[in-house]
């Protein structure tokens, strides 16, 4: 067996996943009620304070500047909520 075989089972990647999106929605949530107000800069601010202790390694990408931007813009209501779920 190689090192590069030892990876997650498809059970616990999905965990992982999910744990993940929670996580960032949270925050995301957080900002569009607390952050109303903000300029993209500081909503950015805002999400990576709030993830970067919660991954190993952790570096943002684009990601982040979008949800980042879609706050800003008021693209998420109070709750967090875009107004499109069903």
């Amino acid at each position: 067996m190689e090192l590069n075989d030892v990876k997650w089972n498809e059970q616990a990647r999905e965990k992982i996943l999910l744990d993940a999106d929670r996580a960032l929605q949270e925050a995301v949530r957080e900002a569009s009620s607390s952050l109303a107000d903000a300029d993209k800069d500081e909503v950015y601010k805002f999400l990576f304070e709030q993830l970067k202790d919660q991954f190993v390694d952790f570096q943002p990408g684009p990601d982040l500047t979008r949800y980042a931007e879609a706050v800003a813009n008021g693209d998420f209501g109070a709750n967090g909520s875009t107004g499109t779920e069903s």
